[in-house]
């Protein structure tokens, strides 16, 4: 939606497009990913029900303990393409700390939806579905996608949107 706004000091007007629900928890995510400590890829993920946040996780190595920004990246170093061997890895994954956060805290997260990143990795997936999360809302594909024949079966809806616009408007 573009809403054309008057300026106070001048005679001109300023073009303001307001994200949508789904753009706007996306660029959200996009932030909470900017806290990742792999190497790799920074994923971040937003739950969220009825428009609001219920919480938040991103992928990194478990808390207290040394990360990839500190030790390297054991799968870089064993050559392990993106999407195979999920074990070799110090990192959790965003989705993943975001049902952790979720339990942590004592909010039940059925018939929510997650917005991340990136699609998620079967594991990822199997979690989701014993979550039960209802809709998954992404704008970039991970390199594994066999979430997708178990999100049809458990009823799960996937969405792929366009990247949000990474800029932030603020009107002073």
């Amino acid at each position: 939606m573009t809403i054309i706004l008057p300026m106070k000091t001048a005679k001109k007007s300023l073009a303001y497009s307001r994200p949508s629900w789904d753009e706007y928890f996306l660029k959200l995510a996009l932030l909470v990913a900017e806290r990742s400590t792999c190497l790799r890829h920074h994923v971040g993920a937003v739950i969220v029900r009825n428009k609001r946040i219920l919480t938040t996780g991103y992928n990194g190595a478990p808390s207290g303990t040394r990360d990839c920004l500190k030790l390297g990246c054991l799968r870089n170093e064993l050559n392990i393409p993106s999407g195979h061997r999920h074990e070799i890895c110090r990192a959790i994954h965003a989705e993943q700390n975001a049902i952790i956060q979720a339990g942590l805290c004592g909010v039940t997260i059925e018939n929510s939806t997650i917005y991340c990143t990136h699609s998620p990795c079967i594991l990822c997936a199997k979690m989701l579905v014993n979550a039960k999360i209802t809709r998954f809302v992404s704008c970039s594909e991970y390199a594994d996608d066999s979430f997708k024949k178990l999100f049809k079966e458990a009823g799960i809806e996937f969405v792929k949107i366009e990247r949000p616009s990474l800029s932030i408007s603020i009107l002073d």
